[in-house]
């Protein structure tokens, strides 16, 4: 059983810990994006060192406080609040976001966690790299979050989720020990790695402060396509022919469904289609080294072998700088016009590549077969990762679906698991999705996710209700 982090607990802290460090809770830390919980907190924890952060964890293990960790608060799983139960401490690294060590030679960049992801990105530009992380977020969510969610966005295609991006992770464990993995290493086989362990863990497992992190060389030239294809799978035929011809330079590969164009005239106009409005369209992106030539023309070449094969039937390639951020505007304001509609029901789901053009088949039937709904199909097609979103049909709010919601959602995600795929691909588990996982979770990984919260966080004080049940 925990205790709330009451005034008697807060006193005890606060006196173990610079003055400032403790605040009363502002809504922010108790707010998340979707508005589906309001979270508790007794206190808001600001520690600026490692060493505070492991006070803290100390402090609320010995008291059995439960503690949620707060990056940018922009989770869509409801993992950065805890909605009932006692008020635990709110932990928020936003003090600590100080560039630690760079290492261009070694393509290393060693940053605090509290660290907003575009300033990463921008840590790395200043050393003529990249790090390739990118999500719609990046402005205010945070590093240490990215990690603790393995955050995947628009370029995991080729350069792989969060998780493939971090080389070494300081944290602090649910005793409040001190883990020093900050280290710059690709080969260390010395035992089980914590640092994986950590990643994806969502905060129940310990608090990640710092991250050495994988930097890229910035291509010599960049190339955006936005074409138009006949179906989900002539998309897959292009992806694969795409990877044919410019094997490793793919950097995004975006499908994007008729109903988001249509959202996006209903709500914003102001954001133009260069070519119409067809049933499926794929927003590619390719990175080039110098001295590869001019990337207009291999996404030409493309488009030309994908008309020859019957893959495409109209396309534009962006010719300036200008024209590439309208492309990717389009891609970028599909889950706005989703916001402002609201849904019934979104899915962030995954399936094996070869079975994405089946799924979508067999989604639509399965739902209009339980209502009139409208569904927004789009995302990271190059790795399988779908946001397969259901709507209200035109006229009608989400409210009259409410009863409706949960039996979209397992519709959706029953068809998910036959297919061997994913109902969580890149947001995480949180809190929205324990159930789900206890349904379609292999026993075995279930009983070896258990044996490790039990031996790592025995209390069950670090994020008490996410991933696992409390």
């Amino acid at each position: 059983m925990l205790n709330p982090a009451d005034p008697v607990f807060v006193e005890v802290l606060r006196k173990q810990l610079p003055e400032g460090a403790l605040h009363a809770p502002e809504p922010r830390y108790l707010e998340e994006p979707r508005g589906r919980w309001q979270g508790l907190a007794g206190v808001v924890a600001l520690p600026r060192t490692v060493a505070e952060v492991s006070v803290v964890v100390r402090a609320c293990a010995e008291a059995r406080v439960g503690l949620v960790s707060w990056g940018g608060g922009t989770g869509l799983v409801g993992g950065q609040l805890m909605p009932e139960g006692p008020a635990p401490v709110v932990l928020s690294l936003e003090r600590m976001a100080a560039l630690r060590g760079s290492y261009p030679e070694e393509n290393v960049l060693v940053v605090e966690a509290g660290m907003i992801l575009a300033d990463v990105q921008r840590h790395a530009s200043d050393l003529g790299r990249v790090f390739p992380l990118a999500l719609a977020s990046e402005g205010t969510c945070r590093i240490g979050g990215n990690l603790s969610t393995n955050a995947g966005g628009l370029n995991v295609l080729r350069y792989g989720n969060a998780r493939d991006l971090c080389l070494g992770v300081e944290a602090v464990l649910p005793d409040g020990s001190i883990f020093n993995g900050l280290k710059r290493l690709r080969k260390d086989n010395t035992g089980y790695d914590l640092r994986h362990l950590l990643i994806g863990a969502e905060g129940t497992l310990g608090v990640i402060t710092a991250a050495s992190l994988r930097l890229f060389p910035q291509p010599g030239v960049v190339g955006t396509a936005l074409l138009a294809v006949e179906s989900p799978e002539a998309a897959l035929k292009l992806l694969s022919l795409a990877q044919e011809r410019l094997s490793g330079m793919v950097s995004a590969f975006e499908l994007i469904g008729r109903m988001g164009l249509q959202f996006l005239a209903e709500r914003i106009p102001e954001v133009k289609l260069p070519i119409g409005m067809p049933e499926w369209m794929v927003l590619i992106e390719i990175g080039l080294p110098a001295g590869f030539g001019v990337a207009e023309d291999h996404l030409g070449g493309l488009f030309e072998a994908g008309l020859a094969a019957g893959l495409v039937s109209d396309g534009v390639i962006a010719a300036s700088e200008a024209q590439r951020a309208g492309l990717w505007r389009i891609r970028e304001a599909i889950p706005e016009a989703n916001r402002m509609i609201g849904a019934v029901s979104s899915h962030d789901i995954s399936v094996p590549l070869g079975l994405v053009a089946e799924f979508i088949a067999k989604a639509g039937p399965r739902l209009a077969a339980m209502g009139d709904f409208r569904v927004n199909c789009f995302g990271h097609l190059g790795d399988g990762n779908l946001h397969y979103n259901v709507f209200p049909a035109l006229g009608r709010s989400r409210k009259d679906y409410e009863d409706q919601r949960d039996a979209v959602k397992t519709c959706v995600h029953d068809l998910v698991d036959e297919l061997g795929g994913s109902m969580s691909a890149e947001h995480g588990l949180g809190r929205l999705k324990v159930e789900d996982l206890e349904r379609y979770g292999d026993p075995g990984k279930l009983a070896a996710m258990r044996a490790i919260k039990a031996a790592l966080d025995p209390l069950g004080i670090m994020n008490p209700g996410a991933v696992l049940r409390a």
